[in-house]
């Protein structure tokens, strides 16, 4: 059995198909990563109106997560998952390619 490439938690779906809806976007969240953060790597998340060619799709509940291939290398086998505490929520993404992170989950290296 192959692991799937990335996921999107249950939760996750359901706060992206709210926000989208409250936006009147698809529900289709893309991940990148881009350079940067206290940890060298940073994650960005944005709504998108169609996954591109040679995206990577996942999809959970009907809502998509989709990641370029670039990022991919740098995500693989991860989970991006929504988390509500007492310190507020916010998109978090289980990456195991990470060797370490920052405090806030905001950036990683490998």
């Amino acid at each position: 059995m192959t692991t799937p490439a990335i996921s999107l938690s249950p939760s996750a779906a359901a706060r992206i198909a709210v926000i989208a809806a409250r936006q009147d976007r698809p529900a289709i969240l893309r991940l990148s990563v881009e350079g940067g953060g206290c940890s060298g790597f940073q994650y960005r998340f944005g709504l998108a109106d169609a996954p591109d060619a040679d995206d990577c799709v996942a999809q959970t509940d009907g809502v998509r997560l989709v990641v370029d291939p670039v990022s991919l290398d740098l995500v693989a086998g991860a989970q991006v998952d929504y988390v509500e505490s007492l310190g507020g929520s916010a998109f978090r993404v289980n990456n195991p390619v990470a060797a370490s992170g920052c405090g806030c989950g905001a950036s990683f290296s490998i």
